[in-house]
């Protein structure tokens, strides 16, 4: 075969991935970084069932270790249920999001209030002290204070 290619170099070239070259661990993403102190938000209805029912379902089943299992069996449940029997979680889910309201006001009020000292610059402790460094050795780039 004469210039021409084998079996096993065409399906090599269909199996090849493109990859994008990596980020630069330097840069900083689009959105802002999380808060650990906000709260979360509330679980929906259906999530306050699914909490319930995967408890009962993994003592019917206790061999199924299948989370897609469970899920699917939750969700098919969920749809076959009537609005009757959804109450109680929609009602729990109600209480959820009404608690969540109000750690979320209190947090916003803390957060108008402004930082505390204790919190840290925008910049971190190894860039404060590589600016520190760089100064003391002249090797660093001058401030224009203007």
């Amino acid at each position: 075969m004469k210039g021409g290619k084998s079996k096993s170099d065409a399906k090599n070239t269909k199996l090849s991935v493109n990859k994008k070259p990596a980020k630069a661990a330097g840069k900083k993403s689009g959105k802002a970084a999380k808060d650990p102190n906000k709260p979360k938000r509330p679980a929906s209805a259906f999530f306050v069932f699914m909490e319930e029912f995967r408890e009962q379902y993994k003592k019917e089943h206790p061999k199924n270790k299948s989370v897609a299992a469970v899920g699917k069996a939750g969700g098919d449940k969920w749809k076959s249920m009537s609005e009757s029997e959804k109450a109680p979680y929609v009602s729990k889910a109600e209480k959820r999001k009404i608690e969540y309201e109000k750690k979320l006001k209190a947090y916003n009020k803390g957060q108008a209030e402004g930082p505390k000292e204790e919190e840290e610059s925008e910049k971190s402790v190894s860039e404060v002290n590589d600016e520190d460094e760089e100064d003391e050795d002249g090797s660093g780039e001058e401030e224009d204070d203007e």
